[in-house]
């Protein structure tokens, strides 16, 4: 396995957390919108868990892709590595379906692929490393319950 170093993790961290962090900044207005005008399902959490706990897996997510980044090269580490990038794209794009288009059963669809391809990833980085695909569980934890909360929202919501 390659050196682990700081920076490695740093920029991994830093591709997942920005990739968040853009879709949030560009939801805002849709996520303002939301919180003000949509039924929202019991077990609901307050708007302020949601950046906390994102953050967290975003680091989580980018701690995992390092460690994969610094196994040795193969063929299982260039599946995960892919795999950790359309998953990302995926889950920045459910972002923009739910909350700035309020498109909620093409959302739900949309986080279902999401859920099966962080389960893929997980699975892939499983065989590389296993801490790493470890650390990817509360992630697909979050996101089964995120599902629980798209499929409440569209049934709440339907027009």
């Amino acid at each position: 396995m390659k050196k682990h170093t700081r920076k490695q993790y740093a920029r991994w961290i830093l591709l997942a957390e920005a990739v968040g962090g853009l879709s949030g900044w560009l939801t805002r207005k849709g996520i303002r919108t939301y919180q003000k005008t949509i039924v929202q399902p019991p077990l609901s959490p307050p708007g302020t868990v949601f950046p906390i706990v994102w953050g967290g897996l975003f680091a989580l997510m980018g701690i995992g892709a390092a460690r994969i980044w610094a196994s040795p090269p193969s063929a299982a580490r260039s599946r995960s590595l892919r795999l950790f990038g359309i998953q990302l794209a995926f889950n920045f794009f459910w972002s923009i379906l739910f909350f700035s288009f309020q498109v909620f059963g093409l959302a739900l669809l949309w986080l279902w692929a999401l859920w099966g391809l962080i389960l893929r990833m997980i699975r892939s980085f499983r065989e590389v490393d296993f801490p790493a695909a470890l650390l990817q569980i509360p992630y697909l934890l979050w996101v089964s319950f995120a599902g629980y909360l798209n499929a409440g929202v569209w049934r709440l919501n339907k027009h």
